[in-house]
């Protein structure tokens, strides 16, 4: 996992990422939650964060971050 993301953050510049619903819906995925955040903290520090609750909300999550 670390790797896929690693390259697909490092693939071009980005202004927002947007981190999927599905981790946070058990305690175990806490943890992939977490390296993903870290993951972009380090590879796209200047990416916003945004989070969604599926699918259906991407792009709304990430027009909350994009000006």
């Amino acid at each position: 996992m670390e790797t896929i993301v690693t390259d697909a953050l490092r693939a071009h510049p980005w202004e927002c990422v947007t981190v999927g619903g599905g981790l946070r819906h058990s305690e175990e995925q806490v943890e992939l939650l977490e390296q993903v955040v870290n993951l972009v903290r380090r590879h796209a520090p200047d990416a916003a964060i945004a989070f969604n609750s599926g699918p259906a909300t991407t792009y709304e999550a990430a027009a909350r971050w994009i000006e």
